[in-house]
């Protein structure tokens, strides 16, 4: 992954500085192997509190809150992409992002649902789809070559997912966005409403539709 260049000066704003403490923390924090999540009721508590130290000044309590919610972060930006360089990317700049921005957090929702939102317009305002695409045709090809001791089964998954990948890469950006958070990510019509920023009633429109684009193509393609 590309390393993070910028750091975190004492008044919290982002200055060029590659041997910073807080940087080197921060490009540690994104090449280390995404961990498990706790369970959500109990982050919940904890992120508030993590969330006030942050807006206090301590940059290790906003650490926490990337150990806490980088994979969830991850998870969505490589379904927007299907790249995982690029993924990794809009991870870094959506905890730059909500870094910058902390202090504007209001606990009006979970910390969890404006982290997804900052994500989101990341994702949407990102704007290189063909070599997106390119990128993530070659990591499937270079996880099919590894996996080929494992039997046709395991190659066949991995073409099915493949298939469904690029069917999911093909959606328009609004649309894919409710599928990545609503089928992918768990988030009922409800929270995905509050991550997009529309009613819940155009969530469920835009995943109905995107369900049925899917469908389509993907029967085109098994037949």
């Amino acid at each position: 992954m590309r390393r993070l260049a910028s750091s975190l000066s004492n008044d919290g704003d982002l200055a060029t500085a590659p041997g910073d403490l807080f940087t080197n923390k921060f490009q540690r924090i994104f090449s280390a192997r995404w961990s498990d999540q706790a369970e959500e009721s109990q982050m919940d508590d904890a992120d508030e509190a993590l969330v006030r130290q942050s807006q206090s000044g301590d940059p290790k309590a906003f650490e926490c809150l990337i150990v806490r919610h980088q994979r969830m972060i991850y998870s969505l930006t490589y379904r927007m992409t299907g790249s995982t360089a690029d993924a990794e990317d809009l991870v870094q700049e959506t905890f730059i992002r909500a870094y910058r921005n902390i202090g504007s957090y209001r606990a009006v929702s979970k910390f969890s649902t404006w982290l997804y939102r900052i994500a989101i317009n990341v994702c949407l305002t990102w704007r290189q789809r063909e070599a997106r695409r390119v990128e993530a045709h070659a990591d499937w090809a270079k996880i099919a070559e590894s996996s080929g001791a494992n039997g046709e089964s395991t190659r066949a998954e991995i073409e099915c997912g493949s298939r469904a990948h690029a069917a999911l890469l093909k959606l328009p950006p609004k649309q894919r966005a409710a599928i990545a958070l609503t089928v992918y990510e768990g988030l009922n019509h409800s929270e995905a409403a509050k991550v997009l920023g529309c009613s819940e009633t155009t969530v469920s429109w835009r995943v109905f539709v995107a369900r049925n684009k899917l469908k389509r193509w993907l029967s085109a393609q098994s037949e």
